[in-house]
């Protein structure tokens, strides 16, 4: 905990968040029930093909361009229900039977171009033996064996020993992608992480003591925080992971779709972040030049369809992503 006091103090131990001068709010909480309620039904999906898959442009760690395969694989859906969350949308209730991942692999690396590195999300965790059998396992890491880093994701209380045999398994670099979402303790709280800071920082330090690389999510104002404490906030938390030993942050803009958030902002708790305060904090984080910090770009040419000079913004952030450091252009 004490190194979390480094970057912010609390005035006391409820759940409370200043939003407005004078004004201070206690946060709701909701159970699994409540949030599930709210959804809407899922997208149809076969358990036989990734719900996507793509090739992707990243700046690895010693600076240079390379190319990704990103595959979203379809598997059963996460245990936790996260208040921000809208991966659902693409899962499955049942647990598929072994051999049924391994094809979807192998049917969108057939369609994707040669690439360097291989991301593998589930839209949930990768060590979730509900999501992805365990008789799968081994013939993912053969699948994986030409790749020069193994990209996963996975919750922090779901790193353990599943973790280290499967970077013996693989020939690459593994990196395990965790959702930090924000260090306010109040709000994380709020968010239904069934996480806290303590469990995030041991599965950190568990991880890199056994040379297993580290990308933290990082949520730029989520629920419960005004334009200003979601960019100050943001920062923060890319901060804080950086002074784990995480090796690269991954900033994700709140967006509603996902039931309760729609809720949320009929009451005023949630909005998402205007552009500017995106391109605020990215500029903010590259300038901390602590490891490298992206911004997910997905579907902000939808978020901000009404923006002026939409098209010249995006690409300037895709340029800060791909070099690195604050574009002047």
């Amino acid at each position: 905990m004490n190194i979390v006091k480094r970057f912010y103090r609390f005035t006391n131990r409820e759940t409370r968040l200043k939003t407005q001068p004078g004004m201070d709010h206690i946060l709701p909480s909701f159970t699994n029930q409540q949030i599930q309620a709210a959804r809407s039904a899922k997208n149809q999906v076969s358990p036989e093909m990734p719900y996507a898959f793509l090739n992707e442009t990243e700046c690895d760690s010693d600076g240079a361009l390379t190319e990704i395969s990103t595959i979203f694989l379809t598997n059963r859906e996460c245990p936790f229900r996260c208040l921000m969350c809208d991966l659902w949308q693409n899962t499955l209730d049942e647990t598929l039977t072994p051999g049924m991942i391994t094809h979807q692999i192998d049917y969108a690396l057939k369609q994707l171009p040669p690439a360097q590195q291989v991301k593998l999300y589930n839209s949930g965790n990768f060590f979730d033996r509900k999501a992805i059998p365990e008789k799968d396992i081994p013939r993912i890491a053969s699948q994986v064996q030409n790749f020069e880093r193994v990209i996963v994701e996975n919750h922090p209380l779901l790193c353990n020993q599943d973790c280290l045999d499967f970077q013996q398994m693989i020939s690459g670099q593994l990196e395990i992608a965790l959702g930090l979402e924000i260090i306010h303790e109040n709000v994380l709280q709020a968010l239904n992480k069934q996480m806290t800071l303590e469990d995030f920082s041991k599965a950190v330090e568990f991880l890199a003591n056994h040379s297993i690389q580290i990308r933290a999510f990082i949520l730029l104002k989520p629920p419960f925080m005004n334009e200003q404490e979601g960019i100050e906030w943001a920062i923060r938390s890319v901060e804080y992971a950086f002074s784990l030993g995480v090796n690269c942050c991954s900033l994700i803009p709140t967006r509603s779709g996902n039931g309760i958030l729609e809720q949320l902002e009929q009451t005023g708790q949630f909005s998402h972040p205007l552009l500017s305060s995106v391109e605020e904090t990215l500029e903010a984080c590259l300038n901390l030049k602590q490891g490298r910090v992206f911004m997910d770009l997905w579907d902000l040419d939808r978020l901000y369809q009404n923006e002026i000079n939409l098209h010249d913004r995006l690409e300037r952030l895709q340029q800060m992503n791909l070099l690195q450091k604050v574009s002047t252009a």
